[in-house]
């Protein structure tokens, strides 16, 4: 090796190094920034008032700063838009691997990355001009901002990750697990719901947990399709708010900064940093495991 290709061999590494200390760095300074203003907001809440408490009103008097009401609504909508894009997800996965041709399948999966490469505020609005609309016509008294909107739209968005973490998962288990249950005497559908799926569990697992917190740290679409209203509800047709719908509420207004109102950006921020880490981690974990053999 020549001087020169040593030389270049160690800046190459020395960049790598470097981009790594900067992600280091960034994750750092985010968790000490929303530990340090969080501190000031427990300072004068307990926290057990805002973990537990069931209303949510920093900036009307008499203020109250019971978060449940902007986690029941981030909720509604990640267990909505999973709920609905869980089962697409597994079908198209389906489709793609069993019953596509090559040709159809370079059609179908560009579309998707198309649809992943949408911004989230188009779909906000999609959802008030076109879902709602049409949810109008099935349920009267809907209102115009509410969580079964922002939920479809959010389905719409995370189904591109399920069906292409789901597809590799099928793509992944050994082919002759199908052979061997084509040869005794299984059909395309048992084989899939009794081979391939079982086969694959842990990818669709991975699959799941991964598009809730996709979900969970979604913002403009659901800010605009499912309005701000923090309450506890289970009611898909009623205006809700979401933690991410609060802190762009926030911030684009004329709150002080350095006040307890200020301050509650950073603490629900906190607590979105903290759900979205820990369903991470558990995705990252489940997807690390091996496809596991169908029995």
């Amino acid at each position: 090796m020549t001087p020169l290709s040593k030389a270049l061999d160690q800046g190459f590494k020395y960049l790598l190094l470097a981009l790594v200390l900067i992600t280091l760095i960034v994750t750092v300074s985010v968790i000490v920034l929303l530990t340090k203003e969080s501190s000031g907001f427990f300072s004068q809440v307990p926290l057990g008032e805002f973990l537990f408490g069931k209303e949510w009103t920093p900036l009307l008097e008499p203020k109250s700063f019971g978060v449940l009401p902007l986690v029941n609504g981030t909720f509604m909508i990640v267990f909505g838009a999973i709920g609905m894009a869980l089962p697409a997800g597994l079908f198209v996965a389906t489709y793609l691997n069993e019953y596509a041709t090559d040709r159809t399948r370079s059609y179908i999966k560009p579309a998707l990355e198309v649809l992943a490469g949408i911004p989230t505020v188009v779909y906000g609005f999609f959802a008030l001009t076109f879902v709602t609309p049409i949810l109008k016509t099935m349920f009267p008294e809907i209102q115009i901002f509410n969580a079964a909107s922002g939920a479809i739209v959010v389905a719409i968005m995370v189904l591109p990750m399920i069906a292409s973490l789901v597809d590799d998962g099928f793509r992944s288990v050994p082919r002759a697990l199908r052979e061997g249950a084509y040869g005794l005497g299984a059909n395309s559908v048992e084989v899939i719901t009794q081979v391939v799926i079982p086969a694959a569990g842990t990818r669709i697992t991975a699959a799941v947990v991964l598009a809730i917190s996709r979900a969970i740290g979604e913002t403009m679409a659901v800010t605009l399709a499912a309005g701000a209203t923090p309450k506890i509800t289970a009611n898909p047709l009623e205006s809700i708010q979401t933690m991410t719908a609060y802190i762009v509420q926030v911030t684009s207004g004329d709150v002080q900064a350095g006040g307890i109102e200020y301050q509650t950006v950073y603490v629900v921020g906190a607590l979105l940093f903290v759900i979205t880490f820990m369903m991470n981690v558990i995705g990252n974990i489940v997807l690390s495991k091996p496809v596991m053999e169908a029995r």
